[in-house]
């Protein structure tokens, strides 16, 4: 991710439009299992918080710590937000990744046969 500004919307985006997926699910699929679903859209908006709190970190050095090397000090920052942000994005992504888990285990057999078979047509 380039910055945290553009980080944040795309963890708002994304995890609004998976519970927006997840509550279609909860009040229009029958037999569907609610209280897992609603567990399922519980995990995906802590994992929304999670991540931009996360995100709320600082540079904790400044350019006097580089002897006033601005490349140096310049090279350093963008390394040190470039990881922190690749690992928050993967927790990211994991954490709505078990969330859909448990959304799809918690939809009956045959709404799955359906969206199946409505992706191999």
């Amino acid at each position: 991710m380039p910055n945290k500004r553009e980080f944040k919307k795309y963890a708002d985006a994304l995890g609004a439009s998976v519970v927006e997926e997840m509550m279609i699910a909860y009040y229009n699929v029958e037999g569907a299992d609610r209280k897992a679903i609603g567990d399922a859209v519980g995990k995906v908006l802590a994992a929304i918080e999670d991540a931009k709190n996360k995100s709320n970190v600082y540079f904790d050095k400044g350019a006097k710590a580089f002897r006033g090397d601005m490349k140096e000090y310049a090279k350093e920052k963008r390394a040190f937000f470039r990881a922190l942000f690749n690992k928050i994005e993967n927790d990211f992504n994991d954490q709505i990744n078990a969330a859909i888990k448990e959304f799809n285990a918690a939809l009956p057999e045959s709404v799955k046969r359906a969206q199946k078979e409505a992706v191999a047509e």
